[in-house]
Protein backbone atom coordinates (compact mmCIF):
# COMPACT_ATOMS: atom_id res chain seq x y z
CA UNK A 1 0.00 0.00 0.00
CA UNK A 2 2.86 2.37 0.83
CA UNK A 3 4.35 1.95 -2.64
CA UNK A 4 1.05 2.90 -4.28
CA UNK A 5 0.83 6.06 -2.16
CA UNK A 6 4.38 7.07 -3.06
CA UNK A 7 3.66 6.37 -6.74
CA UNK A 8 0.48 8.46 -6.59
CA UNK A 9 2.47 11.29 -5.03
CA UNK A 10 5.09 11.06 -7.78
CA UNK A 11 2.36 11.21 -10.42
CA UNK A 12 0.67 14.22 -8.84
CA UNK A 13 3.99 16.07 -8.53
CA UNK A 14 4.94 15.36 -12.14
CA UNK A 15 1.54 16.43 -13.51
CA UNK A 16 1.61 19.58 -11.37
CA UNK A 17 5.10 20.41 -12.63
CA UNK A 18 4.10 19.88 -16.25
CA UNK A 19 1.02 22.07 -15.89
CA UNK A 20 3.20 24.69 -14.18
CA UNK A 21 5.42 24.71 -17.27
CA UNK A 22 2.37 25.62 -19.35
CA UNK A 23 1.35 28.30 -16.84
CA UNK A 24 4.90 29.74 -16.92
CA UNK A 25 4.26 30.97 -20.46
CA UNK A 26 2.17 33.77 -18.98
CA UNK A 27 3.85 34.12 -15.58
CA UNK A 28 7.49 33.09 -15.03
CA UNK A 29 6.89 32.54 -11.30
CA UNK A 30 5.42 29.14 -12.19
CA UNK A 31 8.94 27.92 -13.05
CA UNK A 32 9.62 27.47 -9.33
CA UNK A 33 6.67 25.10 -8.95
CA UNK A 34 7.76 23.21 -12.07
CA UNK A 35 11.26 22.70 -10.67
CA UNK A 36 9.97 21.62 -7.25
CA UNK A 37 7.42 19.28 -8.78
CA UNK A 38 9.90 17.50 -11.03
CA UNK A 39 12.47 17.24 -8.21
CA UNK A 40 9.85 15.82 -5.86
CA UNK A 41 8.66 13.33 -8.46
CA UNK A 42 12.16 12.00 -9.03
CA UNK A 43 12.80 11.73 -5.29
CA UNK A 44 9.56 9.75 -4.95
CA UNK A 45 10.54 7.49 -7.87
CA UNK A 46 13.93 6.77 -6.33
CA UNK A 47 12.20 5.98 -3.02
CA UNK A 48 9.99 3.49 -4.85
CA UNK A 49 13.05 1.76 -6.27
CA UNK A 50 14.59 1.60 -2.79
CA UNK A 51 11.36 0.00 -1.57
CA UNK A 52 11.88 -2.74 -4.16
CA UNK A 53 9.36 -1.72 -6.80
CA UNK A 54 10.28 -2.94 -10.30
CA UNK A 55 11.48 -0.03 -12.43
CA UNK A 56 9.65 -1.06 -15.60
CA UNK A 57 6.30 -1.17 -13.88
CA UNK A 58 6.87 1.97 -11.79
CA UNK A 59 8.10 4.05 -14.70
CA UNK A 60 5.37 2.78 -17.00
CA UNK A 61 2.55 3.59 -14.60
CA UNK A 62 4.10 6.95 -13.71
CA UNK A 63 4.57 7.98 -17.33
CA UNK A 64 1.19 6.72 -18.57
CA UNK A 65 -0.75 8.26 -15.71
CA UNK A 66 1.19 11.49 -16.18
CA UNK A 67 0.34 11.64 -19.87
CA UNK A 68 -3.33 10.88 -19.29
CA UNK A 69 -3.81 13.25 -16.36
CA UNK A 70 -1.85 16.04 -18.02
CA UNK A 71 -3.93 15.82 -21.21
CA UNK A 72 -7.23 15.81 -19.33
CA UNK A 73 -6.24 18.54 -16.88
CA UNK A 74 -4.67 20.78 -19.54
CA UNK A 75 -7.91 20.55 -21.46
CA UNK A 76 -9.91 21.58 -18.40
CA UNK A 77 -7.58 24.33 -17.17
CA UNK A 78 -6.07 25.76 -20.36
CA UNK A 79 -8.74 24.85 -22.90
CA UNK A 80 -6.35 22.67 -24.89
CA UNK A 81 -8.04 20.25 -27.30
CA UNK A 82 -9.01 16.77 -26.13
CA UNK A 83 -9.91 14.86 -29.26
CA UNK A 84 -10.98 11.31 -29.95
CA UNK A 85 -7.48 10.62 -31.27
CA UNK A 86 -5.98 11.77 -27.96
CA UNK A 87 -8.42 9.59 -26.01
CA UNK A 88 -7.53 6.56 -28.16
CA UNK A 89 -3.84 7.27 -27.64
CA UNK A 90 -4.31 7.39 -23.87
CA UNK A 91 -6.26 4.12 -23.99
CA UNK A 92 -3.40 2.51 -25.97
CA UNK A 93 -0.84 3.74 -23.45
CA UNK A 94 -2.90 2.31 -20.58
CA UNK A 95 -3.25 -1.01 -22.45
CA UNK A 96 0.52 -1.09 -22.90
CA UNK A 97 1.09 -0.57 -19.19
CA UNK A 98 -1.34 -3.37 -18.37
CA UNK A 99 0.67 -5.65 -20.68
CA UNK A 100 3.95 -4.63 -19.05
CA UNK A 101 2.48 -5.22 -15.58
CA UNK A 102 1.03 -8.58 -16.61
CA UNK A 103 4.28 -9.64 -18.25
CA UNK A 104 6.24 -8.65 -15.17
CA UNK A 105 4.19 -10.91 -12.92
CA UNK A 106 4.41 -13.92 -15.23
CA UNK A 107 8.12 -13.53 -15.89
CA UNK A 108 10.25 -16.39 -14.63
CA UNK A 109 13.38 -14.24 -14.70
CA UNK A 110 15.28 -14.03 -11.45
CA UNK A 111 15.87 -10.46 -10.22
CA UNK A 112 19.49 -9.36 -10.42
CA UNK A 113 21.00 -6.87 -8.00
CA UNK A 114 23.12 -3.99 -9.31
CA UNK A 115 26.36 -5.47 -7.95
CA UNK A 116 25.61 -8.88 -9.46
CA UNK A 117 24.72 -7.34 -12.82
CA UNK A 118 27.97 -5.32 -12.84
CA UNK A 119 29.94 -8.48 -12.05
CA UNK A 120 28.23 -10.38 -14.88
CA UNK A 121 29.07 -7.60 -17.35
CA UNK A 122 32.78 -7.84 -16.50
Amino acid sequence: MRQWLVLAGAIVMEVTATLALRAAIDNPWWWALAALGYAGAFVALSLLLRLGAPIGVVYGIWAAAGVALTAVTASAIFGEPFTLTIAIGIALVIAGIVLVETGHHTSAAKPVGAAQAAEEIR
